[in-house]
């Protein structure tokens, strides 16, 4: 298992490759990267320089952050633009999506989840479950931004009050509405599992 870490060096953000309906997606995509350079913690993500992905990117290296692109080969042409890639700090090319997965999961001390689609929901329900599985105890995080994530929220309380999630405690994701107030969130947390304290700030389970 992986132990807490006292200062969190590294956010994985998962989030939609493309823009989304709402101007208040990509804004809040933008208001995280800031946070994050100027709390000098790296952006790993999958390297994608379209919609959300490339607006967090963009926002964590115009502020003078690292942002770590980790993409499978068969993905680039249709996530990413070759200019655009070589203006990432690190670019990590892998085999498959299995590769890129757990590469992510390496080289991130937190998770956090703007909208996105089937994929963004696919790559944090697996950090969930892997948190269920007591496989980590790292920080994970849903940018609630204009409820989006509300729905998730509900469909997860409905599985455990019919009895299909016996350790809810290990699955304790935080639910932030503002993307200003994530960074400050995640390092709360990481605090208080230091100290032995109940991260959550919202549980939904």
């Amino acid at each position: 298992m992986t132990t807490p870490q006292t200062r969190i060096t590294s956010i994985c953000v998962y989030c939609g490759s493309q823009p989304g309906n709402d101007p208040a997606y990509r804004q809040a995509a933008r208001t995280l990267g800031k946070t994050m350079a100027e709390n000098g913690i790296d952006l790993v993500y999958g390297g994608g320089t379209k919609g959300l992905m490339g607006a967090v990117a963009d926002a964590v290296l115009s502020n003078g952050g690292k942002a770590i692109g980790i993409i499978p080969e068969f993905l680039m042409d249709k996530e990413a633009s070759e200019q655009d890639l070589g203006q990432l700090t690190e670019l990590h090319i892998t085999r498959d999506m299995h590769e890129r997965k757990h590469m992510m999961f390496e080289r991130s001390d937190a998770f956090v989840t703007l909208p996105g689609g089937i994929g963004t929901l696919e790559e944090i329900i697996e950090i969930m479950t892997w948190a269920q599985l007591g496989r980590h105890t790292k920080p994970m995080v849903f940018a609630n931004i204009g409820g989006f994530w509300d729905p998730l929220s509900a469909l997860i309380g409905h599985m455990s009050s019919q009895g299909f999630i016996h350790t809810a405690h290990l699955v304790r994701p935080l639910v932030i509405d503002r993307a200003e107030d994530i960074v400050p969130a995640i390092q709360s947390a990481t605090t208080a599992s230091d100290n032995g304290e109940d991260p959550a700030v919202i549980a939904k389970l």
